[in-house]
């Protein structure tokens, strides 16, 4: 399960990086947290059964707060994504950009969710995460050296794909929500209706509240443990509501309300030193090398954000590209366009899915040979199961 967890967890992100539609882009990196649940619930099956229950619990506890983190934060990117479908008619980030403007409580919100997904704190992505690598860390307590060797190695994998997960949603918010319209209907996008926005709202509260309390929170979850295992974890709330101390307190320990408090006297004196210096600042136009205003072409796609991974993993997809360039018939050194387009498909779809689809679509047909249409045949069938049933049970 661990090693299943850290392959999921790594190409799910990597898949999803080079997604430019918003909600296939969700949908691989669901993948990549279902990977992540897998490497904690995997750690706590290690430990729980080399003895270790303490451990073993808090790899519960971790896997289960983010299985609840997980649809917190993902059903609110969800339903972004659906606002902007809603308001923008676009699905494909490269089609968006300026959405801020037009869009700015439904562009919060979902600011909010890509920091809880990427693992920041003091959002509740974080709390997960950080047990989880916390539970990893205690590998040198084992007595297998293979189990020694082989947990660093997921908790490295992890620790990529979180950093990889804050590169995509980077690009995410970037691209759809900074910068300047790229098509006309971003251009003449609006705000959701209250509903919508409410929807949204609700679950970034939730997603600050279980990021700032995360005592509270596993105190609820404690009962699970408590039901399977008949063991709580008894070092996570021994410091109090303010201090989560997975280990103990001489090992490890975060104090999420503190680092929430810190987060927002920091931004609020930032605010008031820019605030001060406005005055005092001459705005004017960036020098743009005499091209002219700006405008879309001049900024970051979500295919040119992820360009340098994509060099990197090149192997994990199955990458088509292609480069057109047309020049001046009459100054042959002069380019007039370039035209590139990039599709990256998912190699276990060609390799496992497609294969097993044709396999059940073959067995489909021949199964449909017995649909004759014939009532005759339909009490034929009928009467040589009876028989065969009849055949069975006497025997």
């Amino acid at each position: 399960m661990l090693l299943i967890g850290a392959t999921s967890t790594l190409l799910g992100v990597l898949y999803a990086m080079l997604r430019n539609n918003l909600k296939r882009l969700l949908a691989y990196s669901s993948i990549e947290n279902v990977g992540i649940i897998l490497i904690a619930l995997g750690l706590s099956m290690i430990f729980l059964g080399t003895g270790h229950r303490v451990l073993g619990v808090l790899g519960l506890i971790a896997a289960l707060y983010h299985i609840l983190g997980h649809a917190l934060f993902k059903g609110l990117l969800f339903l972004g994504a659906g606002a902007i479908a809603h308001a923008a008619h676009e699905h494909d980030l490269n089609n968006m950009g300026g959405l801020i403007k037009r869009m700015p409580q439904t562009a919060v919100f979902m600011l909010i969710g890509c920091l809880a997904i990427a693992g920041l704190p003091p959002l509740n992505g974080f709390v997960s995460e950080w047990l989880t690598f916390q539970v990893a860390l205690q590998a040198p307590a084992l007595e297998s050296g293979v189990l020694r060797a082989l947990i660093p190695v997921a908790a490295a994998v992890l620790a990529l794909s979180a950093a990889l997960a804050a590169a995509t949603f980077v690009k995410v918010y970037g691209v759809a929500f900074l910068g300047v319209a790229r098509s006309r209907h971003a251009a003449h996008a609006h705000e959701v209706d209250i509903g919508m926005r409410a929807a949204m709202g609700i679950l970034a509260l939730l997603c600050v509240l279980f990021g700032i309390f995360p005592t509270t929170v596993i105190g609820v979850l404690d009962a699970v443990p408590q039901m399977l295992i008949g063991h709580g974890p008894p070092s996570l709330t021994t410091q109090g509501w303010l201090w989560l101390t997975p280990i103990s307190p001489r090992v490890a320990s975060y104090a999420a309300p503190l680092v929430f408090v810190a987060i927002i006297v920091i931004g609020a004196l930032t605010f008031l030193f820019l605030h001060a210096r406005r005055r005092q600042m001459h705005r004017g136009y960036p020098w743009d090398c005499g091209f002219g205003n700006l405008n879309s072409r001049m900024q970051y796609t979500g295919t040119a954000f992820s360009m340098p991974i994509q060099r990197i993993f090149a192997p994990v997809w199955d990458l088509k590209e292609d480069i057109e360039e047309t020049r001046n018939p009459k100054q042959p050194l002069r380019t007039e366009t370039i035209r590139h387009q990039l599709q990256a498909n998912d190699r276990s779809w060609s390799r496992v899915y497609e294969p097993i689809g044709r396999l059940v679509l073959a067995a489909a047909r021949r199964i449909g040979y017995l649909q004759t249409g014939s009532i005759h045949t339909y009490l034929g069938y009928s009467f040589f199961t009876l028989l065969l049933l009849l055949w069975v049970v006497t025997w």
